[in-house]
């Protein structure tokens, strides 16, 4: 059943960046490889620029903040690379990977919080406490999902949709319109994505029924 469901889902934005990218990446990695670059040593750089980044945008600085945070992107893309030419166990890889990105996506949010309450508005501070929380369930119900054999990746707003969302409202100086629209999409993707497994998983008892019969 899950390899049907794999085959005819849709590739998410993030597919289709690693794909595209799969040469570039696969080339810079063995570079880090070689200089001895353990694929944990990317991960926690890809945190640390992100919390620095958000740190700047909570005391204003929107612009090195942005730029912090967009620094942090390269990081999270590289580290699986290095781990997969490394041949390290992917399964705990990509665990840690998971992990880092939720704490990343969370210091940007409460930077903004934090941006907002310097600033007294109101309005973003819900909105990126809203964003938060729209993320977190994103990754929350993908994960449940795998634990009944789902693949659940659908939805608009995947990390990288929402990365390339909040990082440029940053830097241009709109951060309200950027948590504004991840506050919505985030959590439309995870009313999506439970619907998707609400679905699936009664197709896969009514499958299993008419095997039984």
């Amino acid at each position: 059943m899950t390899q049907t469901l794999d085959q005819r889902d849709p590739l998410t934005l993030t597919d289709q960046l690693r794909v595209a990218f799969k040469g570039l990446l696969e080339s810079a990695g063995r570079v880090f490889v070689r200089l001895g670059i353990h694929p944990n040593m990317m991960t926690a750089a890809g945190v640390l620029f992100s919390a620095a980044g958000a740190y700047m945008v909570g005391r204003g600085n929107l612009l090195i903040g942005g730029l912090l945070i967009l620094a942090s992107g390269p990081f999270d893309a590289l580290d699986g690379t290095i781990a997969r030419l490394r041949g390290e166990p992917e399964e705990f890889g990509a665990f840690v990977d998971s992990v880092s990105d939720r704490y990343i996506e969370l210091f940007i949010f409460t930077g903004l919080a934090w941006y907002f309450v310097e600033h007294s508005v109101p309005l973003g501070v819900l909105l990126s406490m809203a964003a938060a929380g729209g993320t977190v369930l994103v990754s929350y119900i993908r994960a449940r999902a795998q634990g009944l054999g789902l693949e659940a990746k659908v939805g608009l707003f995947t990390r990288v949709e929402r990365f390339l969302i909040v990082v440029p409202c940053v830097l241009f100086g709109i951060p309200l319109i950027g948590v504004g629209i991840i506050a919505v999409g985030a959590n439309i993707t995870a009313l999506q994505r439970i619907a998707y497994v609400r679905r699936e998983s009664r197709a896969g008892r009514a499958g299993g029924r008419s095997r039984t019969d």
